[in-house]
């Protein structure tokens, strides 16, 4: 019971604190998660993230699950999950049901937050970076991911790097020792894992079928929301316009509200997945708003349970360890350019953007303060430079 109280008050504090989108979260993630408590290790953080740009649905959650489960089983996952996505789920249903006409996306504090991001995934990249990219090989590797990454912007781009990173590991650095894996305990079975693919892959084959029978405005708003959970690669960013292609010309919702509430989910923090429990809350109240939340997250628990038995598995094998290895370099490459864009173009437009998110970094990094009196200053420092 004390493990799980920790996870949530850690994972809670994560969720009203970490702004920035799916990259940053993977930022506040490793600095609370590895450098300060040292749940898991650098090698087993790089290998978990790299399994959740795989997998389809929202990233930075399914990391968080992630680690959940690593200390405290299923229940823990589903704790940290808790933890860190009520806080935005919470805001959002009041968006939805109070402010919907707020317009504040122009708000100073939220250029803050967005430039306290620049600065929590810039410490991250800079960790990772010394940790999983030592030699030549691996550097050339991540600068490749960077380059094809921010060329080819596709859905499917990053899937493809990490494929083509793990063919290329796996005859590059077949012979390299890799010592600094611990093991990754996932107290989770086998057959429960496959248990959760199944249930994953009948849920998406069935509840069209259901949403066709019934005619039920429940199942119908169940069945949409799951399979953009379920079919989505690439994280939030990527999931707001398939909603809006899902939701506005079916007139279960207005252009005009479908805008409000994108603006309201890029300012509160957690998963941009909980733009769902805003859209919900708009055609249901806050049940449509919870019905929402459940259905759009429960293709990540699925995939997250059903992959991390055997993934832990693989990760051992002798064979998959240069594969692996050439994975987290793609991955501190995909990061990378990630942090290019979309964080640093739209949040680093003016010289007095840069200094601040310098002091930003030097807080964090120099003067090791925790990272909720860095969120604090950005939002603080925001609204004193929309002044300026």
């Amino acid at each position: 019971m004390k493990t799980l109280l920790e996870i949530f008050i850690i994972s809670l504090r994560l969720g009203v604190s970490s702004f920035g989108g799916p990259i940053a979260h993977l930022g506040y993630f490793h600095e609370e998660y590895i450098r300060r408590r040292k749940w898991i290790d650098e090698r087993t953080y790089a290998d978990l993230v790299a399994l959740c740009q795989f997998l389809p649905g929202p990233a930075s959650s399914q990391v968080g699950i992630g680690i959940g489960v690593a200390r405290g089983g299923a229940i823990g996952g589903f704790i940290a999950f808790l933890g860190f996505t009520m806080p935005s789920v919470i805001a959002l249903i009041l968006f939805a049901l109070l402010l919907k006409e707020l317009d504040i996306a122009d708000a100073g504090w939220i250029q803050g937050l967005k430039l306290v991001a620049v600065a929590v995934v810039a410490h991250a990249i800079l960790g990772m970076a010394s940790k999983l990219t030592p030699d030549t090989s691996r550097k050339t590797l991540a600068l490749l991911a960077v380059v094809i990454t921010l060329m080819w912007q596709t859905t499917f781009t990053q899937v493809g790097i990490i494929i083509g990173a793990a063919i290329i590991g796996l005859f590059l650095f077949k012979n390299k020792s890799d010592q600094d894996t611990e093991d990754f305990r996932i107290p989770l079975s086998k057959r429960f894992a496959a248990v959760c693919i199944i249930l994953f892959f009948g849920l998406l084959a069935l509840l069209p079928f259901l949403r066709e029978l019934t005619g039920a405005n429940w199942i119908a708003m169940f069945d949409s929301f799951y399979r953009a959970g379920a079919l989505v690669f690439g994280g939030g960013h990527v999931v707001l316009p398939l909603l809006e292609r899902e939701f506005v010309p079916t007139g279960w919702l207005t252009e005009q509200e479908f805008l409000a509430g994108y603006g309201a989910a890029q300012a509160v923090p957690g998963p941009l997945f909980t733009f769902a429990a805003y859209l919900g809350a708009v055609i249901n109240g806050w049940k449509g708003g919870l019905l929402a939340t459940a259905a759009i997250f429960l293709p990540a628990f699925l995939l997250i349970f059903g992959a991390l038995p055997f993934w832990d598995t693989l990760r051992k094998n002798q064979k998959m360890k240069g594969a692996l290895l050439g994975v987290n370099a793609a991955v501190v490459g995909i990061l990378v350019a990630a942090f290019y864009q979309p964080i640093w173009t739209s949040s680093v437009t003016s010289a007095i953007d840069f200094a601040f998110a310098a002091v930003l970094f030097s807080m964090l990094v120099y003067y090791k303060l925790p990272p909720w009196i860095v969120v604090i200053t950005g939002a603080l420092g925001g609204m004193i430079l929309a002044y300026i």
